[in-house]
């Protein structure tokens, strides 16, 4: 009996051993396989691309129209376009990538966020007591609140949104710091009222229409103290820069024109809401405002 379980015990342990070979013979042919097929199958990447990807800051922040750097980085090897698209790496990232591409680097103007609003808390009038959720998105339901249903609610979407703390709320208006700002468009996308617009900075300081209102002078009037009522003293100074759009002001950034042109309309807007925006604009002092003249109906 003991020799016949010494038997039994031994053939038990050859069978694991013959079963266990068996997996190992099994797993290394799937590894052979599957190494050959990587080998024939594999989509060899431009050396470049992974260069570009090593440059890159790693933001992520989808300001280059793309999903995330690694994207970017087999966008900008493919179509030498996408260059200075990177609005955290700057121009010296430019010149970076544009050694690895074997390009001539050339720097485009940077683009950057504009609020198309001037109104503070202050100059808002008669406008809806809002107690809902503090979100510009719930508070754009409501009718009534601020009293503009065009301008800043200054709940801060687009601050929440922003990532690089480069836009906050200052008394009631949204307020980008350029200094930080590098143009990922966050701000744009989380305003329900559309009122924050991506824009070339040809030029630092840039003026730029501050309103966006659409409504006739006296409803303008009824709600803010710095809204453009069309009265169209800023076309008359400078006739080649600004032009009337949907009844409000606006600049062809094509045609800037001097700073003594675009001076005049500043001092003759009589609600103060061209203002300029920019690393070097300046913090503009009180001035009385002029007399009003001529308005949209």
């Amino acid at each position: 009996m003991v020799e016949i379980s010494n038997m039994l015990a031994a053939l038990n342990w050859a069978s694991v051993a013959v079963a266990g070979m068996m997996v190992l013979g099994i797993a290394f042919c799937f590894v052979v396989i599957l190494s050959v097929a990587y080998a024939r199958l594999k989509v060899e990447q431009d050396p470049k691309v992974e260069a570009v990807l090593n440059a890159l800051p790693g933001a992520n922040c989808g300001g280059c129209g793309l999903a995330g750097c690694g994207a970017y980085a087999e966008g900008v090897v493919a179509d030498h376009a996408l260059l200075g698209k990177c609005g955290p790496g700057g121009e010296e990232l430019v010149h970076a990538l544009a050694a690895i591409l074997g390009i001539e680097a050339s720097t485009a103007a940077p683009v950057r966020p504009v609020v198309h609003c001037s109104a503070h808390t202050a100059d808002m009038i008669n406008g809806t007591s809002y107690h809902g959720i503090n979100s510009c998105a719930e508070a754009h339901m409501v009718a009534g609140v601020i009293g503009c249903s065009y301008g800043c609610m200054g709940l801060g979407d687009c601050q929440d949104a922003c990532d690089f703390d480069a836009i906050n709320i200052v008394d009631g208006l949204a307020t980008v710091d350029y200094s930080k700002c590098v143009g990922c468009g966050a701000c744009v996308k989380a305003c329900p009222r559309n009122i924050i617009e991506m824009v070339s900075l040809i030029a630092d300081p840039l003026l730029v229409v501050g309103c966006s209102s659409k409504d006739s002078a006296k409803d303008v009037r009824g709600y803010c103290k710095v809204g453009c009522v069309g009265c169209t003293l800023c076309v008359k100074q400078a006739p080649g820069v600004f032009k009337m759009q949907d009844g409000i002001a606006a600049i062809d950034y094509e045609n800037y024109g001097s700073d003594e042109d675009r001076a005049k309309a500043v001092e003759k807007c009589p609600r103060a809401l061209l203002v300029y925006v920019g690393q070097n604009a300046a913090k503009p002092a009180p001035t009385e405002k002029p007399q009003e003249t001529p308005q949209k109906a």
